[in-house]
Order: structure tokens, then C-alpha cells, then sequence
């Protein structure tokens, strides 16, 4: 068996993340370090979904991680759990991603808005790229609509939540969060599409 399949070495590798994620949380700079290579390859799985196209955004996953760790280290970290941590981290890699591409936007000739796909698991109803400037406007418009189903998409597809994970960060029942979920895609799918 595996150490890392190993149920044991799982629970204790848990129970350290989240001490150090206390630790961290209270300012303690050493803890966050010693974390960091706990947690460093789910955050690059997580990044490597969310760059989608290095091309299109200039950032490649560890380039992401880094921009988004440093984000974090200046008290973003507002989560003494770990799946939140994973779930802020994925908004901030989100976050990191759509500023770079509104500069390189900014950058280009006349400020035009550069499209930047990201590929999400059937986010907007397919396998297709999503722009992700337009997603993030579209999930901020949900926000101010319905905030609880964006919160749903945005744990889901960014943070690598299951709709269990996700009912107990919301503190809700997993049907409503399904059902938040179906709400939150069909929307966005309908706002993308009317460009």
C-alpha cells in the first residue's frame, strides 16, 4: 500500500494541513512555509485547470500559484479548514488570472478586451472554451442576483468542491446546493451565449 493511500497517513496529513493552516492564519510566516509543500501539488492540479491556455493568459500553472500564494501570505487566508483554503485559493488563482488578462488587455492597442479561454468542465454546457473575462462578469452578475449559487458554481468548478463539501461551507443542504448548482449553469450557459 501506498503512503499516500494509506487512510492513516491521509487523516494525519489532514490534521497537519489544517494546524498549519491555524498557525498561518494568526500570522505565523513559518507555518505557511512548511504548508506550502503540503498543499503544492493539489494547488497545481487546480492551476493547470484554471490556465487553460498559458498562451492566452501569460501565466503558466507555477507562475499562478506563486502570484496567488503571495496574495494569500498578505491575509487573504481568512480559512482555518482546508477545503476552504483550496476553495479560496482556486478565487484568488480565478482572480490572479482575470487581472493579467484585463492588463494584457489594457496593453493592446485601444484597450480591447483580449479573449481568454479557460476550459472548464461543462461549465458553460460543454467542453468548449470559455472566455474567461466574460465568465468572470457573468459570475459576478450572478453574484448580485442569486449570491448563493454563484458561490455554489464558483466552489464547484474553481474550487474542486463536491456538492457535499460545498453544502457544509455553505452551511445548507446538499439537495440545495444541487439545485443551486443547476440554477448557476443554466444561467451563465444563457448569459454566455447572449454574448
Amino acid at each position: 500500500m501506498s503512503r499516500t493511500s494509506d487512510p492513516s497517513n491521509v487523516d494525519a496529513s489532514r490534521q497537519e494541513i489544517t494546524r498549519l493552516l491555524e498557525q498561518w492564519g494568526r500570522g505565523d510566516r513559518a507555518a505557511g512555509n512548511a504548508l506550502l509543500p503540503l498543499v503544492y501539488d493539489q494547488l497545481h492540479r487546480l492551476a493547470k485547470r484554471l490556465t487553460g491556455v498559458p498562451a492566452a493568459t501569460g501565466l503558466q500553472p507555477t507562475e499562478l500559484i506563486a502570484e496567488a500564494w503571495l496574495k494569500l501570505d498578505r491575509g487573504a487566508l481568512d480559512a482555518a479548514h482546508r477545503r476552504h483554503f483550496f476553495a479560496l485559493s482556486a478565487r484568488v488563482m480565478r482572480q490572479v488570472l482575470v487581472d493579467q488578462a484585463r492588463r494584457r488587455a489594457a496593453a493592446k492597442r485601444g484597450g480591447d478586451w483580449q479573449q481568454v479561454t479557460l476550459h472548464t468542465r461543462d461549465l458553460a454546457g460543454g467542453a468548449e472554451p470559455v472566455d474567461l473575462l466574460a465568465l468572470d462578469e457573468g459570475l459576478e452578475a450572478l453574484a448580485r442576483l442569486n449570491p448563493r449559487a454563484a458561490e455554489a458554481v464558483d466552489l464547484h468548478y474553481f474550487g474542486d468542491l463536491d456538492s457535499g463539501e460545498i453544502a457544509e461551507h455553505l452551511q445548507v443542504s446538499e439537495r440545495t446546493v444541487q439545485r443551486d448548482l443547476r440554477v448557476g449553469r443554466a444561467w451563465l450557459k444563457q448569459r454566455l451565449a447572449d454574448g
